[in-house]
């Protein structure tokens, strides 16, 4: 009987914390040029587990990196990946890419060393359930000689960097093991953003042509062409044939336009731009300069010679004739259309794939439309409004949304470079300006260069208002902490922040002098340390048992205990007063001083940065890598209550923290 007490005591210990490994990957090389050779790495995936791809947006989960860690050779582009699944991200505010049950890498290399006889790569990535865990897995693969059976790689020893939860009903894995059979699985095309992400794109393009179609540059074309059409020609189909191909002519014209960015760039180097810091911040400085011209400041214009000579080619008639003048209504409306069509390649490329040519179709659909159905049925064009003032609030409202739009690209720089200019309070007050000042320019408050005498206002004008100045009211309550998920993707997440609490939240004391050292004011006030010892030095003194919080910064569930679970009054109560939390990121990647730099004995991989210290911390002494994952110690580091990972209900965890902190003798 005692014998089998002590068995379920041992179950129990290596169930609750074990070292997950939830992905299984294989490795091979193929030839497929003169010199040039694919890595093709395989995963075997758990089940409810799943594996972030490259392209996961930054301020997310931690995303796939594929590192070449040898010499004499290099990498051709990126890393190519089998069908991901797609799904937003309520916490961090963005769209996730991830995988399911099995994934295939494929990366191009170019060997420049023709003496080399292997090549060395390594997978940083992250894994979650309930829970996440960072790992590295490294392999050598031996070039092959003139052997058409591929190479298996085999996989070395993982550096498990960080983890949460505690998973009972999975498997030990075995972390040194070779896998020895490739995972069957065929490869999938290069990624491409979904279909209905297409259809977003198509949809928000259509109703930026629409945009276009309203402003003064081209609204005042329909009637003088489609008029051009009807009395030129001999007979109405003749008019009615010349609308149409006028109005495909459009089509043609922006569908060219977009199969151009998408061959110059290509789908990989426009999935890249949504996270390149210079992009971002050229297409920041592109839209502000959009925004003024459509808010009145100057004009964007293509040169006249350009107009002139595309005017003459369409007095030439015939099919050919219409295309010119489709050809000079995209040269000629270029002040109001480029800064419409330049904001759609932007957000479009960042999406790659054939994202600029939907964006495209959409846009030029919308604009051709009305030329076609008014060619058709030329009767209704007198119900069509007369062309007036109203024309250029229409322009000037877009230059507002330019101007929102391209804060969002400046933050986006700002995040990747975390220089903390543009957080989240500066993101938002910069918002209810812009948005409140379009409010009450609509309501006739204010007045650009370009705007006609405004007796009074329409209706349709007070209901924009209404509108603008309501989503300026929503946003207010923000700045105090409110999370805003109408526009969560938009601005930084509430972390980036100079209150990560709001303005008037359970926000850390004023007086920071009062810290101890190496402490500071974490979520909702609670006051942190970020490094073991000085931490546990510290609630030796104040006699408090220890809370060490297994986190990191891109682990989703250890957002969501913050945010739902740690902001409990009664949970939030113990954190402040009666324990003293030690929050040690696995996933930091700051460099550790070379003298603390040491080969794990666990693991036997070497320590390099801070995120990989405190890893090999938990892996070492609780043999787990799964985060979140909370210990209660006491002072002299023995466990108080068994530790526990995701705890999503609010009264166990309460219940679990009183439990530990009641078993604490000084």
């Amino acid at each position: 009987m005692k014998k089998l007490f002590l068995l379920l005591v041992f179950y129990c210990g290596f169930t609750t914390a074990q070292i997950l490994d939830p992905v299984k990957w294989t490795a091979k090389i193929e030839p497929v040029a003169a010199g040039e050779y694919n890595l093709i790495f395989d995963a075997k995936i758990d089940p409810e587990w799943h594996v972030y791809s490259q392209f996961t947006p930054d301020n997310g989960p931690l995303p796939l990196e594929v590192l070449l860690t040898g010499k004499g050779y290099q990498a051709v582009g990126k890393a190519k990946e089998s069908p991901y699944k797609k799904q937003f991200n309520e916490t961090f505010g963005v769209d996730e890419y991830y995988f399911e049950k099995t994934m295939r890498l494929t990366q191009r290399i170019k060997v420049t060393d023709a003496n080399l006889k292997s090549v060395s790569a390594s997978l940083n990535y992250q894994v979650c359930k309930e829970v996440c865990i960072n790992q590295e897995k490294s392999f050598t693969l031996a070039l092959p000689q003139n052997s058409k059976a591929p190479e298996v790689a085999t996989e070395e020893t993982p550096t498990d960097t960080v983890a949460p939860v505690p998973v009972d009903t999975l498997a030990t894995a075995d972390t040194t093991a070779v896998e020895k059979a490739a995972v069957p699985q065929q490869a999938g095309p290069e990624q491409a953003p979904e279909s209905r992400n297409l259809w977003t794109i198509f949809f928000l393009a259509f109703l930026g042509g629409f945009a276009a179609l309203l402003t003064p540059c081209v609204f005042p074309m329909i009637p003088m062409t489609v008029s051009f059409f009807t009395k030129q020609s001999k007979t109405k189909a003749q008019g009615k044939r010349n609308g149409i191909i006028y109005g495909v002519s459009i089509i043609l014209i922006y569908l060219v336009l977009g199969s151009l960015v998408t061959a110059l760039f290509g789908a990989e180097a426009l999935n890249e731009l949504s996270t390149n810091v210079w992009f971002n911040v050229i297409f920041f400085l592109l839209l502000v300069i959009f925004a003024f011209s459509f808010l009145g400041a100057f004009e964007i214009v293509l040169p006249n010679s350009w107009a002139n000579k595309v005017d003459r080619q369409a007095d030439r008639g015939g099919i050919i004739g219409i295309l010119f003048m489709a050809l000079a209504l995209a040269i000629v409306s270029f002040s109001c259309t480029g800064p419409i069509v330049g904001t759609l390649l932007v957000e479009s490329a960042s999406r790659g794939g054939i994202a600029p040519l939907v964006g495209m179709l959409g846009f030029s659909s919308a604009l051709a439309l009305p030329f076609m159905f008014f060619a058709m049925f030329p009767g209704y064009l007198n119900s069509l409004p007369k062309s007036g003032g109203w024309l250029n609030t229409v322009k000037v409202s877009l230059g507002f949304l330019e101007l929102a739009l391209a804060l969002k690209f400046l933050s986006n720089a700002d995040l990747v470079l975390q220089l903390h200019l543009i957080e989240r309070e500066i993101f938002l007050a910069l918002w209810i300006v812009i948005f409140g000042t379009w409010g009450f320019y609509l309501l006739g408050k204010i007045h650009m260069p370009h705007d006609s005498p405004l007796p009074n206002i329409s209706v349709g004008r007070l209901v924009m208002a209404l509108l603008v100045l309501s989503f300026t009211v929503y946003m207010i309550p923000g700045l105090f902490g409110a999370p805003l998920k109408l526009i969560s993707a938009f601005p930084p997440p509430p972390t980036y922040s100079e209150s990560p609490n709001g303005l008037l939240g359970s926000a850390p004391p004023a007086d920071i002098e009062s810290l101890p050292e190496g402490a500071e004011f974490g979520v909702h006030g609670i006051v942190t340390f970020h490094d073991y010892e000085k931490g546990l030095s510290y609630a030796r003194s104040v006699g408090k048992p220890v809370l060490i919080d297994f986190t990191g910064y891109a682990c989703v569930n250890c957002r969501k205990m913050e945010n739902n679970v740690w902001s409990d009054e009664q949970v939030l109560k113990i954190l402040k007063t009666d324990v003293v939390v030690i929050s040690l990121y696995v996933d930091d990647k700051r460099q550790l001083p070379e003298s603390e730099q040491y080969v794990s004995k666990e693991t036997g991989k070497k320590v390099v940065t801070i995120g990989n210290k405190w890893s090999d911390f938990i892996i070492t002494r609780y043999k787990t890598n799964t985060q979140p994952y909370y210990v209660l110690l006491d002072h002299q580091e023995k466990t108080l209550i068994d530790p526990v990972s995701y705890t999503p209900d609010i009264n166990e965890y309460r219940t679990w923290l009183e439990s530990g902190v009641a078993r604490f003798k000084p």
